[in-house]
């Protein structure tokens, strides 16, 4: 994810090396910049806290080691943080390419309250530091490079899963499938019988984890790099459109009372709905860029779903000796082609 900050394009952040060639006094040694210490400051702490999420997702039985639990944070931890990194990187490296001055990825941990341990990345950029195309080709490769990443990784999960029964009496939760893993699900499976899941492993929810925010990502709504790469394909025109998303986001939020959301809509009201002008937003990007900017918002709708996550509430207990009964499956969740994903 990229974002437009106001700050001017002379901020250190920004700011590449120094001319030093009038300078009488030699140039420094080279040295990380203050960003660049925080971005791997937030990359290796982003590590560790999807590190954490990992291991609470796998099998556990009796015979569970620690070395099983260290296998499952790692088996989690490696291929989320490497779709994280291709997404960012190609925003980073295509920026650079168009010489348009940006901030290193921010990786943004989250110990507590994330169940994917994080909350993705983002790299700042100055206003009016980039044409129409140069907008356009940046907001484009972040997407299109974490999928090269997320889809082998989603395919392996699938052919590691198991099917297992579960009982839909007992307390649960459910991660509901983008369509793309559906495909999946359904290519490994077929049609499974009826009170039958495929349990989730670590390295099919770090594949979840990364086509949902990679759909998330191209929500076509303002500093989304869905809404830069719909301002490039309409320029201002896209401006109703992204208001039409958010009203019917909020409408869906009053009437299925759930919280999803609610985070996003709140960072929607700080960044803007609106996505600001480029450097020149006459400059055309011809039909090859349109083509595929079309294309990859329709990735949207092979990778987000409306609602990833319900919990299913247990039947109350009839005998205070089913308060003892296990809760079926592994810690996490599991995934269907039917959306049922119960731990």
């Amino acid at each position: 994810m990229t974002v437009v900050d106001d700050n001017r394009s002379d901020d250190p952040m920004f700011a590449g090396r120094p001319d030093w060639s009038e300078s009488p006094v030699p140039p420094p040694r080279s040295s990380l910049s203050q960003a660049t210490k925080i971005s791997i400051l937030l990359f290796l702490a982003t590590c560790a806290t999807t590190f954490l999420a990992g291991t609470g997702i796998g099998k556990v039985t009796d015979e569970t080691t620690l070395n099983d639990y260290l296998w499952y944070g790692l088996s989690y931890s490696v291929p989320i943080m490497a779709i994280l990194l291709f997404h960012e990187m190609g925003h980073f490296l295509t920026a650079r390419a168009h010489g348009v001055p940006a901030s290193p990825p921010f990786f943004i941990p989250m110990p507590i309250l994330g169940l994917f341990g994080t909350m993705g990345a983002v790299i700042l950029q100055p206003r009016g530091c980039g044409n129409r195309r140069a907008i356009f080709d940046i907001a484009i490769m972040g997407p299109l490079a974490g999928l090269v990443v997320a889809v082998p990784v989603a395919w392996l999960g699938v052919q590691q899963a198991e099917v297992a029964e579960f009982d839909p009496s007992v307390g649960s939760i459910t991660l509901h499938d983008p369509l793309l893993l559906k495909w999946m699900v359904q290519a490994r499976f077929g049609v499974l019988p009826p009170n039958h899941d495929v349990e989730l492993n670590p390295l099919l929810f770090a594949g979840w984890a990364g086509l949902f925010l990679t759909g998330f990502n191209l929500l076509p709504i303002g500093q989304f790099d869905g809404g830069h790469i719909l301002y490039c394909l309409l320029r201002k025109w896209a401006h109703p459109v992204s208001y039409l998303i958010v009203a019917l986001g909020v409408l869906n939020l009053v009437l299925s009372q759930s919280p999803t959301y609610f985070l996003a809509l709140f960072l929607l009201f700080i960044i803007g709905v609106k996505h600001p002008p480029t450097q020149n937003d006459r400059v055309p990007i011809g039909w090859g860029r349109t083509v595929c900017g079309w294309l990859t918002i329709g990735l949207f709708f092979l990778c987000f779903t409306p609602e990833p996550i319900t919990i299913n509430t247990p039947e109350p207990f009839k005998d205070p000796a089913d308060a003892l009964q296990p809760i079926n499956g592994s810690p996490a969740a599991s995934m269907n082609e039917g959306s049922n994903a119960r731990p």
